[in-house]
């Protein structure tokens, strides 16, 4: 009697990783046994156990997915992904809001790969944030979306003008009324330079921050039960960067451009 198909993925460490390696194309047993630091004697019996329920087929010594393989081993994929990103760690996935992601990119948060929960005290808040300004500078375009307005915020807009990086900003209706009138002439100054672009989303943001530059992105999201923290998660792979690039783009679109506060 066959395993059931789902321990033939799952039940199997070397079977798994065989699948996966598998994606990208046919490949002969001495690259596989090199990748997977294994021997012919320990992989043979599982890509045996694969060829036995339709997933691998053999030319000689090259082993490659079938038909069946590839839509099973997509999905599984996709899945991994998904659980490897909201296992780096699952209590602050599972005790923040995700409703304010689109489904599409929900579906794809394994994009943001494995990435890392920073929880600062309030002073050290400034210093994160001038980490991020800081490897923003080496950027040509940042996207940036806000709920809130920390002091430092128009000093470092104003140097990263200065560096000729390009700024997209998206602020909620809320911040914008209560914004003072020094602040509103700084964002006016900037609006002048055509290297600051201003945006104002007329709804309920639902989440506290967005950053994207060349090589991070940086999200802040609210707690379920209410209470506020100052957690942040801060990713540095290029998929990570594109996934955020388009969750800025998803409050784009219903975003309108602010000439003059």
């Amino acid at each position: 009697m066959k395993k059931p198909l789902i321990d033939v993925l799952f039940m199997s460490e070397k079977r798994k990783e065989t699948l996966l390696l598998l994606q990208d194309g046919a490949k002969e047993m001495e690259n596989l046994l090199t990748a997977l630091d294994t021997t012919r004697a320990a992989l043979l019996p599982q890509i045996r156990i694969l060829e036995e329920h339709h997933l691998v087929s053999q030319d000689g010594d090259t082993y490659e997915l079938t038909p069946m393989g590839k839509l099973i081993v997509d999905e599984m994929s996709h899945l991994l992904s998904n659980v490897d990103a909201l296992d780096a760690d699952i209590d602050y996935w599972g005790s923040h809001k995700l409703d304010f992601l689109p489904p599409h990119l929900l579906k794809r948060i394994g994009e943001i790969g494995k990435c890392n929960t920073i929880t600062p005290t309030v002073p050290k808040t400034h210093y994160i944030l001038k980490q991020f300004h800081k490897s923003s500078k080496k950027s040509e375009v940042i996207y940036s979306i806000n709920t809130f307005f920390h002091p430092n915020f128009i000093e470092l807009f104003d140097d990263l003008v200065r560096n000729d990086v390009e700024i997209h900003f998206i602020l909620s209706q809320d911040l914008l009324d209560h914004m003072t009138e020094d602040y509103n002439k700084t964002f006016n100054s900037l609006i002048n330079t055509n290297k600051f672009h201003f945006y104002l989303h007329p709804k309920n943001l639902g989440f506290m921050s967005l950053g994207v530059s060349k090589h991070h992105l940086m999200l802040t999201s609210l707690r379920k039960d209410g209470f506020f923290d100052n957690s942040r998660v801060l990713c540095n792979s290029q998929t990570a960067v594109e996934w955020g690039i388009e969750l800025f783009n998803h409050y784009l679109n219903d975003s309108t451009i602010i000439d003059e506060v």
